[in-house]
């Protein structure tokens, strides 16, 4: 087929500039063959049939994928390579179509003169895969990926290039509108100015580039295509920030630099501020007060929030809306407070602030979001601390106003004494906090959660489901049982006695309490990994977070902050409920209760760091599984946990080669050796979009800990240094094997990682004895060396040896695992009358490889360990004699 260039015929070409003009043409036609349809209705059945007959167009008669569908529908056609073929193409019995491959070829300029009707393979293969009729249009239509949408074009100012894209549109089904209406389905847009931009920005309209329709015609050829396709259309999306200069004023050089750097993502450039190219200057109305010059008349000068909201509904919003305004002048203040001085009620203005000022000065009210902390104070917290009440940090303590409620006494109430006990007070406080944390999830709720889960948003969801309902867990049932808990406690400041029943109210609660927290403290640390994550992986959330949190509801904290209120809020309860237990007489009944409720706040916080600790360890596990390729299924159990994990080098060559890079994953009854792989499988994509890295380790083996015999502290000398061995014995073999490996690592220390490992050894033997199971060896005994582990020799070693490797298996005939040829040699020995032992030790030297290579390699990994230590049995630091 031709390129993608397009010849646009005579007769069209009048009317491209106004396309609109011929859609109206087409629709009225439309509706007076409708009206005379309906008229004749009685005469239709008297009305000859016209057949449809398809003409194939030199190339087309050639495509075998059309002649088959064509077959396959039973639709009559005929080949031709000329028009003038066709004697009587204009015979009222046939209605004729030409199905033409090459819409810049000759021939279809003629048929376009001639005005006949044209259609492109595409179309006949669309619907004879839909079983759907050949659709009517007046124009040449090669394909059906534009169609029913309707196009509308804004900023261009070359009238051929205008021609060109309107005439691809219709050869793709799709309708021009020249003025922007309801029924407009995309803006093509090549500036970010103009109404037609502004009308689509607030309809959500998707606005797109013109290389969309380029792109679009690029793939006319593929049937199932469709150019309305989100992940197709998203790809030429025009940006917020296109045709847009930007200037900062009044940011830190951290915001300055992050919103600089959005902005270029955003399609967008900065300037200093002052450049006269600028078309917007972004203001931060919380510092600055006044421009420190004169804008001029074509910069507009907006809030920052004009460019996080602009970001958030990715699309360029409205300037006049955040209209940066200057401070107001002295003259101008002074004028009018001297204009309300004059006024007859300013006496009676003046007395009522008085009143106001005097009220507010005795009563203070507690801000249910305290002054924002340092950075280092807020970072230091951990959710370890949180869930310990001996740990929490103060609750603030200020006295706050007795609610309307709690002021006005109700009718069975007696009047309330002038000074209150010290019970009252710290119930008062209790009832405080309450609804303050109960405005907090609501905030939480209504300015975050709702929005991002609404329906229909501008540019699309922000969030995926999954996310948001990692972020938001169990918040919304939190906030339920807090509401109503909040109730009982106002009931009770309005109602109060002595010997009201605080404790009773937390009682009646706790089953709720420990059914609603743990899902949340459990995944409060992925909650912030997933905001951490989104913010900056996607610009519109870190856009919508910052719109949000400058709102003064948040009272300027960030989502985490708040969302760490729930994990802070038990642990501050039962303080307060300390503190009033303290307050209250021996004879009081509640004296009782209010320690029943502590101790069930108690064990609903245990329950939590249990629920957290089985939490962490299963997320533990199921990292190890992702990460190890090919790691054993029988690994996960619910009595598993991981206890460790160190990177070493392997010293011999029994598991892997000598001096590939191993890690150790050490667990309460088992030991999981994985190398490094040598070749990174393709990354995993979860059906939610989330993208796994993909696995970095290779499954050895699974080593339980009781194969472990013995543990080799190697000393430490010029030529091997942080180096240990295993002695061990897996159940096919009838001697020990040592396993020798490196540390690379400076954490753990070598004495720790040991006595960590002699331990779990010894819990899984049943022996009390843990320390006897390490021995300290020299490195000549164990014919174990690092010197050469990092030199270029050795590297290059292993990389022939490696390659040897896959040669010999790849002209291997025999793939005999060597445990087989083993067992094989064995069973051989014993029919000779050598006894299985004897035969071991012929043989424990060499390393048995496939039947295609016979030659032995010793390995200082299989050597015979009784004589090592009979030999140098001086060397160890114990008596080597209970090794073997």
């Amino acid at each position: 087929m031709a390129d993608n260039s397009t010849l646009v015929s005579e007769t069209g070409r009048s009317l491209l500039a106004d396309s609109s003009v011929l859609d109206s043409k087409i629709i009225e036609t439309s509706k007076e063959n409708v009206f005379r349809a309906a008229v004749l209705d009685v005469e239709a059945e008297e009305m000859p049939q016209i057949e449809t007959r398809l003409v194939l167009v030199q190339e087309a008669g050639k495509r075998e994928e059309l002649l088959k569908a064509l077959e396959e529908i039973k639709m009559p056609y005929i080949k031709t390579d000329t028009i003038e073929e066709l004697g009587d193409s204009d015979s009222p019995e046939f209605e004729t179509i030409f199905v033409v491959s090459d819409f810049q070829a000759p021939i279809f300029s003629n048929l376009c003169k001639a005005d006949c009707r044209v259609i492109g393979p595409p179309v006949v293969l669309h619907c004879a895969q839909k079983g759907e009729p050949l659709p009517f249009s007046c124009r040449p239509l090669y394909c059906a990926s534009m169609l029913n949408l309707v196009l509308c074009f804004t900023g261009f100012r070359k009238k051929d290039e205008l021609v060109k894209l309107v005439t691809l549109v219709h050869h793709m089904g799709g309708i021009i509108r020249r003025d922007f209406s309801s029924k407009v389905t995309h803006l093509v847009a090549n500036s970010t100015h103009g109404d037609k931009f502004r009308i689509a920005v607030s309809l959500g309209i998707p606005i797109v580039k013109a290389e969309w329709i380029y792109k679009a015609w690029e793939k006319r050829n593929e049937i199932d295509f469709c150019a309305a396709d989100d992940d197709f259309r998203n790809q030429f999306k025009v940006p917020p920030f296109q045709d847009c200069m930007l200037s900062f004023l009044g940011f830190s050089d951290d915001e300055k630099a992050n919103m600089e750097e959005m902005t270029e993502m955003q399609g967008g450039h900065y300037l200093p501020v002052g450049d006269e190219r600028c078309t917007h200057l972004v203001v931060e109305e919380s510092t600055v007060k006044d421009l420190p010059f004169e804008p001029l008349k074509k910069l507009y000068v907006v809030k920052q929030e004009w460019f996080w909201g602009s970001i958030q509904m990715d699309a360029r919003a409205g300037e006049s809306m955040y209209l940066f305004e200057k401070s107001e002048s002295p003259d101008f203040k002074k004028s009018v407070s001297l204009l309300s001085l004059s006024t007859p009620n300013s006496n009676r203005k003046r007395r009522r602030l008085k009143e106001t000022l005097a009220q507010l000065t005795r009563e203070t009210d507690m801000s249910p979001f305290p002054p924002r902390k340092r950075p280092s104070a807020e970072h230091s917290l951990s959710i370890g601390s949180l869930l310990d009440i001996s740990n929490t940090p103060e609750s603030s303590t200020a006295s706050g106003e007795t609610p309307k409620s709690c002021a006005r006494p109700s009718k069975n109430s007696t009047p309330l004494p002038v000074k209150q006990s010290a019970r009252w007070q710290v119930a008062k406080e209790l009832y405080q906090t309450e609804s303050n944390y109960v405005d907090i999830l609501t905030t939480i709720i209504q300015l975050f959660q709702v929005p991002l889960e609404k329906e229909g948003q501008l540019g699309g969801p922000i969030l995926a489901q999954e996310e948001i309902k990692t972020i938001f867990g169990s918040i919304p049932d939190i906030l339920d049982v807090h509401i109503k808990i909040k109730e009982d406690l106002e009931d009770l400041m309005i109602n109060w006695t002595e010997s009201k029943s605080i404790g009773d109210i937390i009682l009646k609660y706790s089953k709720d309490l420990l059914k609603t927290y743990p899902p949340f403290v459990n995944f409060f640390e992925m909650s912030k990994e997933t905001i951490t994550r989104c913010e900056k992986q996607k610009p519109r959330f870190h856009a919508f977070l910052k719109i949000n949190q400058a709102k003064p509801e948040c009272g300027r904290q960030s989502l985490a902050e708040l969302l760490i209120r729930p994990v802070q809020r038990l642990p501050s309860v039962a303080l307060l409920l300390n503190d009033i237990k303290k307050h209250t007489a021996e004879e009081n009944p509640d004296k009782v209760t209010l320690e029943r409720a502590i101790e069930s706040l108690k064990e609903v916080m245990t329950h939590i760091n249990e629920d957290k600790r089985k939490t962490e360890a299963q997320r533990q596990f199921f990292d190890v599984v992702y990460e190890v390729d090919g790691c054993p299924a029988n690994l996960l159990s619910s009595h598993r946990s991981l206890v460790q994990r160190l990177e070493t080098v392997a010293l011999g060559d029994d598991l892997c080669d000598r001096g590939e890079q191993v890690t150790l994953f050490l667990f309460n009854d088992c030991l999981e050796i994985a190398r490094k792989r040598h070749k990174v499988i393709g990354a995993f994509k979860s059906p939610h979009g989330h993208t796994r890295p993909p696995a970095s380790l290779k499954h050895v083996v699974l080593m339980p800990l009781s194969q472990i015999k013995k543990v080799l502290d190697i000393r430490e000398t010029d030529d091997c240094q942080k180096a240990f061995a295993l002695v061990v014995r897996p159940p096919t073999e009838l001697n020990n094997k040592l396993l020798s490996f490196q540390m690379t690592t400076e954490d753990p220390r070598k004495e720790d990682w040991l006595k960590t490992l002699c331990r779990h050894v010894a819990n899984t033997i049943c022996k009390a004895d843990a320390e006897n199971l390490i021995y300290v060896a020299d490195p000549d005994s164990v014919e174990v060396n690092t010197k050469d582990m990092d030199s270029t020799l050795s590297r290059a070693s292993r990389a022939i040896k490696k390659t040897s490797k896959k040669v010999t298996r790849a002209f291997s005939f025999s793939k005999t695992p060597k445990r087989a040829l083993r067992r094989a040699l064995m069973s051989h020995s014993a029919t000779e009358g050598r006894s299985p032992s004897a035969a071991n030790e012929g043989y424990i030297g060499s390393r048995l490889t496939s039947t295609s290579s016979l030659a032995g390699v010793p390995s200082p990994s299989l050597i015979s360990l009784p004589s090592i230590f009979e030999r140098r049995s001086h060397t160890l630091s114990r008596s080597t004699t209970h090794l073997i």
